[in-house]
């Protein structure tokens, strides 16, 4: 007799592509990519341990906060093999998130603030609009490639906008 695919211990990509909502690529794009893994059957098939249902769950919610496919993998390798991972495994991820996502929340807000003023004040103008580029000090000379001013990246910081600043003028 079949197991119902709700209790197997094993699922077929089909399987498991319709439980997580993602697509057979998706998951063997995932797969290349060292997020889950698969046993091949003495048929070759693939088949993926249960477990991997929370892990492609984890992959989807932080692909959708941004978060980059090389931090998931690094986070999934710290996870427990064989087994679903605990409350206490999942917070431990999402505590070392933490930090980077509320900076990119604070980004995106500055950027939402600067987009509204932006289309407030209808200069419509890459010349004078300073959120299209503000510190571009190189367009000025026009289209092409241009040779990086390592002195000036040296002496840049983060500033409020997120911009890249000189600390100091060079002359």
């Amino acid at each position: 007799m079949q197991t119902a695919s709700w209790q197997a211990k094993e699922l077929t990509p089909g399987q498991l592509a319709q439980r997580a909502g993602v697509s057979v690529s998706a998951l063997h794009f995932y797969e290349r990519e060292g997020l889950i893994t698969a046993r091949r059957t003495s048929g070759n098939q693939r088949r993926y341990p249960r477990e991997t249902l929370r892990r492609v769950a984890f992959i989807r919610i932080s692909q959708r906060v941004g978060i980059p496919l090389g931090e998931i993998r690094q986070a999934l390798d710290n996870l427990p093999d064989g087994r679903n991972p605990t409350r206490r495994d999942w917070e431990a991820l999402s505590t070392a998130w933490r930090t980077d996502l509320d900076e990119r929340i604070e980004q995106l807000i500055r950027l939402r603030d600067s987009l509204t003023g932006c289309i407030g004040c209808g200069c419509l103008s890459l010349g004078t609009c300073k959120i299209v580029n503000a510190h571009d000090h190189l367009g000025d000379e026009g289209p092409g490639a241009r040779v990086l001013d390592v002195h000036a990246v040296e002496g840049c910081a983060k500033s409020e906008t997120g911009c890249a600043t000189p600390l100091a003028e060079t002359s």
